[in-house]
């Protein structure tokens, strides 16, 4: 089986480990916007933020369970997944120094694989068959198939994902389908009922109860091999989790988490545990998140992050201690990036965050939180202390690259050059492989790539130094080429890397 489990214990301290994927995290010992959004005509019946019911609805009477189970139950699917594990052997040929030097080690390795299951959860949010789970569901997946309530299968396509909040999106060829409807996950309260409805070990259609028991969790499971992280040294993962006691166990994740009225407050993400089985706590994704990650994928390809541009830090007593400050709410800012909103706005290092649009921030997870509803361009207004003094700002969001630009995933086209075809690579194949895009060859018989012992189906993701994030790059970059050995790198749909010369001049 298939995935990154993380078992945290007391300590929550994160401890990546190998194995399957069963579709659940395990944790090992140790201003007030709006997200209002215009519906968009290409897909009429998916639900966006602004249709969020309030959570603070009258709970039934006599702490009735039974409408909640009754309204969520038949929303909730079973994913499954098909994919190959690398096996430890390396069967590597060697390789010239140059070579190894240019790509790296185990370039061209070929690795045995077999075909492995997975299972998980999913809810669906629009009735014309879009379904949000975790990304840890279905990551590398060959295969996603999703059966119903009503026990109907249909193979879904990868929409897009979100390691950073660890959320995806699925579709299947289905209408007229039964939906949870999002609540706000503001409104929660701990103390509050809940239930968590999904397929813990395989067991379809279960549903535990259990109370919110804290929020604003950051439990530091998502920073582990974030390519984010390691291109750009910003860690943009998003950790805010409803705690709850509900019993969720392996198979739970990608599941709901609904209030009394059986409305979507979370998907249910991780457990915290010592034996991999649930043990007291679990951990959702709040539904304010959800709602933001599904509209951006939706409408443009991939997620919109805004990012206030300043290094934050959680304020303890040794902190306090330390820069003399005289409270130990709020959150520290430890650094202002040049460029960014916070800069502009006239924040400073030293400064304390208190709240975003008039939502206090106690902790650094609940300032991620609140930015993480918005987009670059948008504003908020930041409330800190300076010198003991309260101050506001308005702050406008930027994102990476210190623009306020939405940035829309284009729709590659394939192109034809020196006889062969490229055409794009899908969302799916993406995950599948692990690369962030490509241009997959055909009619290699026919054209001038037929000498090099490239095979129809393989994927270019770089060319020399430069990468091919798209067919039209193939044609760029050989042109560009006057003379000499181009050196082309890539991999096969069975995951096998290869890299192949080419002679130009």
């Amino acid at each position: 089986m298939k995935t990154k489990q993380f078992i945290v214990g007391l300590t929550l301290s994160a401890l990546l480990g190998g194995g399957v994927a069963v579709g659940s995290y395990k944790l090992l010992e140790d201003d007030n916007q709006q997200n209002t959004s215009q519906e968009d005509t290409r897909y009429p019946n998916v639900r966006y933020t602004s249709e969020m019911r309030s959570s603070t609805n009258s709970v039934p009477e006599g702490l009735n369970f039974i409408k909640a189970a009754q309204v969520s139950t038949p929303a909730v699917v079973h994913v499954m997944t098909e994919y190959s594990v690398r096996s430890s052997e390396n069967y590597s040929s060697p390789m010239d120094p140059f070579l190894r030097e240019f790509f790296g080690d185990g370039f061209g390795e070929r690795v045995p694989r077999g075909p492995q299951m997975g299972s998980g959860s999913g809810v669906i949010v629009a009735s014309n068959g879009y379904i949000v789970t975790n990304n840890h569901v279905i990551d590398r997946a060959d295969k996603i198939e999703v059966v119903l309530d009503d026990k109907r299968k249909f193979e879904a396509t990868l929409v897009g994902t979100d390691p950073n909040t660890d959320l995806a999106l699925l579709k299947i060829n289905a209408d007229k389908l039964p939906v949870v409807r999002y609540g706000n996950s503001d409104d929660l309260q701990v103390g509050e009922w809940v239930l968590a409805v999904g397929n813990p070990m395989n067991l379809t259609s279960t549903v535990t109860a259990g109370i919110v028991s804290a929020k604003g969790r950051n439990i530091n499971i998502l920073r582990t091999n974030q390519r984010e992280m390691a291109q750009n040294g910003v860690d943009m993962t998003i950790e805010s989790f409803i705690q709850t006691d509900a019993a969720v166990n392996p198979g739970n994740s990608g599941g709901a988490l609904v209030n009394l009225n059986g409305d979507l407050v979370g998907i249910n993400t991780a457990i915290a545990s010592q034996t991999g089985s649930f043990a007291g706590y679990s951990f959702a994704v709040p539904s304010a998140i959800v709602s933001k990650v599904v509209d951006d994928l939706l409408k443009y390809g991939e997620v919109q992050r805004a990012l206030l541009g300043a290094n934050i830090q959680e304020i303890d007593a040794a902190l306090a201690k330390e820069k003399g400050l005289k409270t130990l709410n709020g959150v520290y800012i430890a650094k202002v990036t040049e460029n960014s909103g916070a800069k502009e706005a006239g924040l400073q290092e030293g400064d304390i965050i208190t709240a975003i649009n008039g939502v206090d921030v106690n902790k650094s997870s609940q300032l991620l939180e609140q930015v993480a509803r918005y987009r670059p361009g948008d504003k908020v207004k930041v409330q800190y202390l300076r010198n003991g003094k309260e101050k506001s700002a308005n702050v406008t969001l930027k994102n990476l690259n210190s623009s306020t630009e939405i940035t829309k995933r284009a729709v590659a086209k394939a192109v034809t050059f020196d006889g062969a075809t490229f055409e794009p690579v899908t969302k799916q194949e993406m995950n599948k492989l692990g690369i962030d895009g490509g241009a997959k060859i055909s009619g290699v018989r026919n054209s001038k790539f037929r000498e090099t012992g490239i095979k129809d189906g393989f994927i270019i993701t770089r060319i020399d130094k430069y990468p091919v994030n798209e067919p039209t790059d193939v044609e760029k970059h050989l042109k560009s080429f006057e003379g000499g050995v181009v050196y082309i790198e890539g991999v096969y749909p069975d995951g096998l890397k290869a890299y192949y010369p080419i002679g130009k001049g």
